[in-house]
This record gives structure tokens, C-alpha cells and sequence, in this order.
């Protein structure tokens, strides 16, 4: 799909969840679903879904963290004013996102996580698991650990959100 047709394409309404533990480490897990576009080995990102109709984006980022991550033992203690935008890879518009989207706009929130990490289940039964493995990272390392296409709203994000790791 060219350039120019990927323009006329809307961005999906998507939420982000930055999931902090006690030690202000973020929860990053590694996609199932790679992308290979340009070799990179950067395959680790936070929970993100889209948004139901009708539904309000604390509530998809409360129930995108459970479908992905297992538990819903977190309380919400930032958001971001702003939506957040990337734009898919040209190779990938067309076919990723269903085809539907030239890529998504974000609403991330901040959570800390308030459990323990056995609470953790990346392997539900009930849908499609979106990782195969999770750690918890620094919050300056997320750049580097996400596919590039994202990397400017990771950067944003790690701006933003500082103060809840200090």
C-alpha cells in the first residue's frame, strides 16, 4: 500500500498501560507476534489493546491489563494528557492492524502494581496469549527494548512518567 493511501487510513484508539512494581520497575513482556521488518531484536513492549465502542479508556486499560497480563491488582496513578500516535511501517500497512489502521493512537496510563509476581498469567485460556515471556526493566531501557516504529512514544512516555519512578 502506498503512502499516500496509508495517510487516508485513521489511527486505532489504543490504550498503553505502564505497570510499575514496588521498586519502580516496568512490566514489559515479549510479542508472540514478532515484527522482523528490520531485523531488530527489539520484540519486548508494555500491555496496549484497543478500545471497545462505547467503552472509556480507563476501563480498556483496566481490562487490556488483565487479558494480557493476568491480573488486574494495580491502581491507576497517572495518565497521559495527551493521545499518543505512531505510524505502522509501510511494509505493514495494509495487512497489520487487519488492515484497517495506518497505525494507533494511544492513551497510556501509569498503574502500580500492588501484587506479587506469581499474580502474573501471560498464558490465559480464554484468547490468543499476546506474550511469551515478561520481565520487569529499568523505565529508561524501554526505548531500546520496542520495535522502532514505536520508539518516539516510548521516549514520550519514559518524559512523562519519570517522576513515578523516582
Amino acid at each position: 500500500m502506498s503512502k499516500i493511501c496509508a495517510k487516508k487510513l485513521p489511527y486505532r484508539p489504543c490504550v498503553g498501560i505502564m505497570l510499575l512494581n514496588r521498586e519502580n520497575k516496568v512490566w514489559v513482556g515479549r510479542r508472540v507476534s514478532k515484527w522482523h521488518g528490520d531485523g531488530s531484536a527489539a520484540l519486548w513492549q508494555m500491555p496496549q489493546g484497543g478500545i471497545d465502542a462505547g467503552e472509556k479508556p480507563k476501563a480498556a486499560a483496566l481490562r487490556e491489563l488483565y487479558e494480557e497480563v493476568g491480573t488486574s491488582n494495580a491502581k491507576i496513578i497517572g495518565k497521559t494528557k495527551d493521545w499518543l500516535k505512531y505510524d505502522l511501517p509501510d511494509e505493514a500497512v495494509g495487512t497489520a492492524l487487519k488492515g484497517k489502521y495506518r497505525g494507533q493512537k494511544q492513551k497510556w496510563f501509569a498503574l502500580r502494581f500492588l501484587g506479587k509476581d506469581s499474580e502474573f498469567n501471560i498464558t490465559p485460556e480464554d484468547h490468543r496469549p499476546e506474550f511469551d515471556a515478561w520481565q520487569w526493566v529499568d523505565m529508561k531501557q524501554l526505548p531500546v527494548l520496542v520495535v522502532p516504529f514505536k520508539r518516539d512514544v516510548y521516549e514520550k512516555l519514559v518524559s512523562k512518567f519519570a517522576h513515578f519512578a523516582r
